[in-house]
């Protein structure tokens, strides 16, 4: 990687690092293919400098190297392949009204089912927050950690495979989503255009209710992701037990990624922010149930991570002071031990794998 000027970038080139502002919000992403309009994007916001991708770094020796001694990069490789038929399912499916689930459910088997089971799936999601959050890649995310939760709660094989099925297709209904709808920010909704992205969830049952042996979850996944324990979500205020098991674990996963993917215009977050989410609602609007079992094993996986605090410390983290706590300890590289619970001021900025 090298640093550029930004008054000598070209079109073409590709970001080596995520760009973000003063207020930590995400300007531009890593990995983003430059153009003119976002060369001239960062000259207005008097961006000086900006690390691009060197001639090495894009060559394919190197690339095969790097996948060769770095299992996150085996993991990277494989999601990318995936990626591509993942994209041909929910194309189809906007073409012709109609999930080709043969194919899904081998790409489900064959390649997402693997993917939950790696050791180290939750780092590695991780290292994909900078991927584009198209529907699809959106979706093969929620289900690999759907795979990932489903395995913490101990299910057998088959009802795992199932769950994961769940996650892939759980925004299925956004395939009749016109393109101008899919690049708006959620939040930003209003009018006919909120209406439309509710709907979603009913389009996508519908959808679902066509196809021959689907199970009763992966269809009601589709429609109740968006329910809330406490009644507050949409599109109908179901509470409790009457959502179905399989929404309940898609939400937190739905939740999980929307908070640590990389999205241009959004706070950049870490894990420790979805951590955080989780924890402060788990008795509220989500389900303890499967709140407990994903917060214990996400909480150990992040034990001895470095990280850096919104103040320029960097440190690792050292424990969570207790099952319900929302934020861990660190433990600073100047030999100090903050509790982050005490300090809500401070907060992790940047996160790499241990």
């Amino acid at each position: 990687m090298r640093a550029v000027s930004v008054e000598d970038l070209k079109p073409g080139m590709i970001l080596a690092r995520t760009i973000v502002n003063p207020d930590m919000v995400v300007v531009l992403s890593e990995d983003t293919l430059l153009t003119k309009a976002h060369i001239t994007r960062l000259t207005f916001l008097n961006i000086p400098v900006v690390y691009i991708k060197d001639e090495y770094e894009l060559s394919k020796n190197y690339q095969a190297v790097s996948t060769i001694f770095n299992r996150s990069n085996a993991f990277v490789k494989e999601y990318d392949g995936v990626l591509q038929e993942a994209k041909g399912i929910f194309e189809e499916t906007s073409r012709s009204g109609n999930v080709p689930m043969h194919e899904t459910q081998d790409m489900v088997k064959e390649t997402i089912a693997p993917l939950a089971r790696n050791s180290g799936a939750i780092d590695y999601l991780y290292e994909l927050n900078h991927k584009a959050n198209d529907v699809y890649n959106h979706s093969l995310r929620v289900s690999i950690l759907a795979g990932v939760i489903a395995k913490w709660m101990h299910f057998k094989r088959d009802k795992t495979r199932d769950i994961i099925l769940a996650g892939f297709l759980h925004d299925i209904g956004k395939s009749k989503f016109p393109q101008r709808l899919l690049d708006k920010n959620i939040n930003n909704l209003q009018g006919d255009d909120y209406e439309a992205y509710i709907k979603h969830t009913v389009d996508g049952q519908h959808i679902l209710n066509s196809i021959e042996g689907l199970s009763d979850g992966v269809k009601l996944a589709a429609m109740q992701h968006h329910e809330r324990m406490d009644g507050t979500g949409f599109p109908f205020g179901s509470r409790g037990n009457d959502i179905h098991e399989y929404a309940r674990i898609i939400m937190i996963a739905d939740i999980y990624d929307n908070i640590t993917t990389e999205r241009e215009g959004y706070i950049k977050q870490t894990p420790f922010a979805a951590i955080a989410q989780l924890t402060e609602n788990m008795f509220v609007s989500l389900d303890p149930e499967v709140c407990v079992p994903v917060l214990t094993h996400i909480k150990d996986a992040f034990l001895g991570s470095r990280v850096t605090l919104n103040n320029g410390e960097k440190g690792s983290i050292a424990a969570y002071p207790n099952d319900y706590a929302a934020h861990p300890i660190v433990s600073l590289s100047s030999g100090e031990i903050l509790n982050l619970n005490d300090h809500p001021e401070l907060m992790i900025t940047e996160y790499n794998p241990k």
